[in-house]
């Protein structure tokens, strides 16, 4: 199960809603061996979650910053900061010996003067399968809502999703193959994170979180649901300014094998097709193969055809 929430905003705007997600997600999945014991801090090498350490993140999630804007540092800070790609980044998880499908990751985007409109900071977690089996898909939906309810996002989602720590290789053909039948399995999460979304929507998902501006722009939470045809599509009003649209009392994974072409999650992609994230493509290779792409080593067809999965 991935979670994910895209904030266009800096860390200080949003530290509070940032900090409540964070403890939601800890109370839920707890700390130890069997979940989150390990962390990376910055651009640090990762050591275990020492109480020493633990003090340092309390420490970097406060909204206090030596600096509010980039364009305040000297010229070699600034550089680094740019070269590195992000202000602050915390990844909590079991470590290089230790994965077991917990992870929490935090990135807030470089705080310019005037940010470029397509940067956000963004914040997701993971679950295990076995979490949604144990505890039930109400227990992952409750969690959900109590992570998004004070984050200031533009988007987000929960979905079934495919998490790697590896990169597949041009030969692993039936595999891809396989995954190809199950439209409902997020596949983007191959991808490098998306920190360059802006207000655009990642896909569609079990759970959907929509705020402004898209919301605005599809005329509001009773005209997204006048608009929506499927019967077990529901939409929740968060407050004024934010929805969840849940396909579903559970995540489907659907498999086309057999005709399970998941209609809820078609009529919603079809609706947010034009706030949709494009996909972007390059032919840049080092080699005189023609380039892959993604951790998945999709050809650009097999992209193309996966990004349009639930459109086509």
């Amino acid at each position: 199960m991935h979670l994910a929430f895209y904030l266009p905003h800096d860390h200080p705007d949003i530290a509070s809603g940032v900090n409540h997600a964070v403890e939601s997600y800890l109370r839920a999945v707890g700390q130890g061996p069997g979940t989150l014991h390990h962390a990376v801090i910055n651009d640090d090498e990762g050591d275990a979650l020492t109480e020493e350490r633990w003090s340092y993140i309390r420490e970097l999630l406060l909204p206090e910053r030596p600096f509010r804007f980039i364009e305040e540092l000297d010229e070699a800070t600034a550089r680094r900061l740019e070269k590195r790609g992000y202000a602050t980044q915390l990844l909590l998880d079991g470590g290089l010996r230790g994965r077991n499908g917990y992870q929490l990751w935090y990135q807030a985007r470089l705080p310019w003067r005037i940010p470029s409109p397509d940067s956000v900071s963004l914040l997701t977690a993971t679950l295990p399968t076995e979490y949604l089996e144990s505890h039930g898909p109400m227990k992952v939906r409750e969690l959900a809502l109590d992570m998004a309810s004070q984050l200031r996002f533009a988007s987000g989602h929960v979905g079934l999703a495919l998490h790697f720590y590896w990169m597949l290789s041009a030969m692993d053909e039936p595999l891809r193959a396989e995954l190809a039948r199950y439209p409902g399995i997020d596949l983007r999460t191959a991808w490098l994170p998306p920190t360059r979304l802006g207000t655009r929507v990642d896909g569609v998902h079990w759970l959907n979180f929509l705020a402004q501006p898209v919301l605005g722009q599809l005329g509001g939470a009773a005209a997204l649901r006048s608009r929506l045809h499927a019967p077990e599509t529901t939409v929740h009003e968060l407050d004024g300014e934010r929805v969840i649209v849940s396909l579903g009392e559970r995540p489907e994974a659907g498999d086309l094998s057999i005709g399970q072409t998941l209609p809820a999650y078609r009529d919603l992609a079809r609706l947010l097709e034009p706030w949709l994230e494009p996909l972007s493509l390059s032919e840049r290779t080092l080699s005189d193969k023609p380039p892959r792409y993604s951790d998945m080593r999709f050809t650009a067809d097999e992209a193309r055809r996966w990004w349009r999965r639930l459109l086509d």
